[in-house]
């Protein structure tokens, strides 16, 4: 052959056969700004277990009144959730999440001109409550079911280490903001990153794949006809209020058992978690004679494994019974507190870098099965709102856990007690999972059981 026959491989064609390089589908970059959403949401609350001390100290204020302002905004976040799906479903996605992040943006700006404790209640308590409640994991959840089909649980796994990883981003630079230049430059902090993922959520989040003529990841022809004359027939009846929806999917759902458990075990996962954990255990870690700087750093870690935990909990939602993963996270959780006064003091020890890592791994584990058994029981069309209903008492259960331990420290000296009642509230949830009828995955967005 002679080298004139010889083709420049740029200038040759490709084979016929050759598969076409498809583009990134919307869905995941619809993913990526929720997951900015919810990092952005999650940093607020990362820093109130830092900030708690500083403001203590310059306002003269009890451990219990701050820990009563992080408890109500617990409890108005968690009450929220049912209520934004619902107003999610009415109004958009986009347009409820960019109001709630400038909310959260001017909140937490205004707390650095407070000067009284009812302020602290209002600002932290009420609208960055109202604010972080509007983008919770039942955000998450509405975008997962709407946008993906295949990779479902993975895609929710990722969505709910976004808590871990606004930890993970923030939660040093906050401590650092609040030990070097005060905690009002820390809430500024806050306030900037709130704004700037209002812009991103503003100008690139789309409401469904229809809206941009496409399928959700994963999907069929047939199953999306299907679905939408499913919601063509629901639209048909009379228009009912975000409020007034919510009340009647909870009103519907109340009468089975499926519900409750998922309500009562999810409400020991905000008590041990965001209420005990995040609130608490850099002040705990304090009293041990730990420094807050340490101590922060240490909590990102948690942070850290909760991704890796979290994600691939996602994974395993997928393939295994969602029962039996609960079973076994509440019951590692409730071994792991059992040993955190034991593995706490002044310098970090081998025995403490196996809770971190442990009780990291599990932190909110828990949320990709609870989703998927929503999903499951109660199908697709109202999962959003019976999730936003589990979430609520998930954040009720963390305010309650927050107020109870705080009184326990203000009382006793010691969080010992705290420590010991979470783990038995874990123990009990062993139980509650397991007791959940097995059901398989609603495919319609038909209701459930």
């Amino acid at each position: 052959m002679t080298d004139d026959l010889a083709v420049n491989p740029a200038d040759a064609e490709p084979y016929a056969d050759d598969p076409p390089r498809r583009p990134i589908h919307r869905a995941w970059i619809v993913a990526g700004i929720t997951l900015a959403g919810l990092v952005a949401a999650a940093a607020f609350r990362s820093s109130t277990g830092v900030l708690l001390e500083p403001v203590e100290q310059e306002f003269g204020w009890s451990r219990a009144t701050t820990s009563g302002a992080v408890s109500l905004n617990l409890i108005v976040y968690g009450l929220t959730a049912p209520f934004a799906a619902a107003l999610m479903e009415r109004f958009g996605v986009r347009r409820i999440v960019t109001i709630s992040l400038i909310a959260v943006a001017l909140a937490s700006g205004a707390t650095t001109l407070m000067t009284s404790a009812w302020q602290l209640w209002v600002l932290w308590g009420f609208v960055i409550g109202i604010g972080t409640g509007s983008m919770a994991l039942v955000f998450g959840a509405i975008v997962a079911n709407r946008w993906f089909v295949s990779h479902r649980g993975l895609v929710m796994g990722i969505f709910s280490a976004a808590n871990a990883t606004g930890q993970l981003i923030f939660l040093p630079a906050i401590a650092w903001a609040a030990t070097q230049h005060g905690w009002r430059a820390a809430a500024l902090v806050v306030a900037g990153l709130a704004l700037v993922v209002s812009v991103l959520v503003g100008t690139l989040m789309a409401d469904r794949p229809a809206a941009k003529g496409l399928l959700p990841f994963g999907a069929t022809e047939e199953s999306e006809r299907e679905a939408a004359e499913a919601a063509r027939v629901a639209a048909a009846g009379p228009v009912v209020s975000p409020a007034r929806t919510a009340i009647a999917v909870l009103v519907r759902v109340s009468r089975t058992w499926t519900f409750w458990a998922l309500m009562l075990t999810f409400w020991v996962c905000g008590w041990s978690t965001n209420g005990l954990i995040q609130t608490h255990f850099i002040p705990a870690a304090h009293d041990h004679g730990m420094g807050t700087q340490t101590a922060a750093g240490l909590l990102a870690l948690v942070g850290i494994f909760d991704i890796a935990g979290t994600v691939a909990s996602g994974w395993l939602t997928d393939k295994v019974d969602s029962r039996i993963l609960l079973a076994i996270y509440y019951g590692g959780r409730g071994l792991s507190l059992l040993a955190i006064d034991a593995v706490l003091g002044p310098n970090v020890q081998p025995s403490l870098w196996v809770f971190i890592v442990f009780y990291g791994l599990d932190w909110v584990a828990t949320v990709p099965p609870t989703v998927a058994l929503c999903r499951q029981h109660f199908g697709l069309a109202d999962s959003g709102i019976v999730f936003g209903w589990v979430f609520a008492s998930h954040m009720v259960g963390a305010g309650v856990g927050a107020s109870i331990a705080g009184w326990v420290r203000e009382s006793s000296g010691s969080y010992s007690s705290a420590w010991l009642f979470a783990s038995g509230l874990c123990f009990a949830s062993v139980l509650v999972a397991l007791s959940i009828p097995r059901r398989r995955d609603l495919i319609s967005t038909g209701g459930g059981t």
